[in-house]
């Protein structure tokens, strides 16, 4: 089951377009990895998710029903630009957007306590806005997104402007959620949180969806099929005097104690022709097919689209 779903999406603003035709499906249960270079159409889609604005032409279903108004009830939106009243008192407004997200005065507050509890935050109740340091006035703000348990959380750059030590903390706090059943669609340029949180990636550049699908299968189908040997021996391998070289070699050295080889396989399908050829000459430690980063496969499919 999906709790997103959008459908050949277009968004034009004055006759410039921001999505072409783009489809994505969020299923339920995951952290949806939302990516792209800046003005690659990523905020105008989450827009059009949070009825902000509407597309075009396409059509947005969510959690197997059409996108409706009362839906905004079951969705979190943090977005990149924070917005929060500087000169009102932290509880108060808590309430209020509370209030806007449908719930009752003894709802928002019996929440409000647990999560306020729950960041080492209750002292800040009666403070305002005016009074915290940015990372301060994010926590709050990650807490007014999250405060009504949304079946959907949407969150923009989530971690710009925390110290290592808070990152940690929203990062944690995200993966709770999506243990006790929330969706998450994660946008986002740091594609160290991408590797580590997301299940499911999509991939915006120029207002089109360059690729989506399963992070892992993204990685290695992206990759270049390279392949890590370490081994021991007296002296590094001379190449020339293997009979065959069903490899051609990437880069030579030293890890761990042993040398190491990176190689490119001539057949991709049939590693072990690498390890036949290496093996009488040397004595292997182990192999390892060699997994890009996504900052690699991102700069990769960015740049090959826009060269195109």
């Amino acid at each position: 089951m999906n709790i997103l779903e959008t459908k050949n999406v277009v968004k034009s603003f004055d006759g410039q377009l921001a999505l072409d035709d783009v489809s994505i499906v969020v299923p339920k249960g995951m952290v949806f990895g939302l990516l792209g270079p800046n003005g690659a159409g990523k905020t105008t889609l989450l827009r059009i998710v949070n009825q902000i604005t509407a597309p075009d032409s396409g059509s947005v279903s969510f959690d197997g029903h059409p996108l409706a108004a009362e839906d905004v009830f079951s969705i979190g939106y943090l977005p990149e630009e924070r917005g929060l009243y500087k000169k009102m008192k932290i509880g108060d407004q808590a309430l209020y957007l509370a209030r806007l997200k449908g719930m009752t005065h003894a709802q928002a507050l019996t929440s409000l306590k647990s999560w306020f509890v729950r960041f080492g935050i209750q002292a800040w109740w009666n403070k305002k806005i005016t009074e915290l340091s940015k990372g301060m006035a994010q926590k709050v703000q990650f807490v007014t997104t999250v405060m009504h348990n949304p079946k959907l959380l949407i969150l923009d750059e989530p971690f710009s402007g925390f110290d290592p030590i808070n990152v940690d903390l929203i990062r944690n706090e995200i993966l709770r959620l999506k243990e006790d059943g929330t969706s998450v669609i994660l946008s986002t340029h740091n594609m160290e949180s991408v590797e580590e949180m997301c299940d499911q990636i999509a991939l915006i550049n120029n207002a089109r969806l360059v690729v989506t699908g399963n992070l892992h299968e993204i990685r290695r189908i992206h990759g270049d099929n390279h392949i890590e040997i370490l081994y021991r021996a007296s002296e590094p391998i001379d190449p020339s005097s293997l009979e065959t070289l069903p490899f051609s070699i990437v880069s030579q050295g030293k890890k761990d104690g042993s040398y190491q080889i990176v190689v490119d396989p001539a057949d991709k399908n049939d590693t072990n022709v690498v390890l036949r050829a290496l093996m009488p000459h040397v004595s292997v430690v182990g192999m390892t097919e060699i997994i890009p980063r996504m900052h690699d496969i991102f700069i990769k499919l960015v740049t090959n689209k826009e060269e195109r």
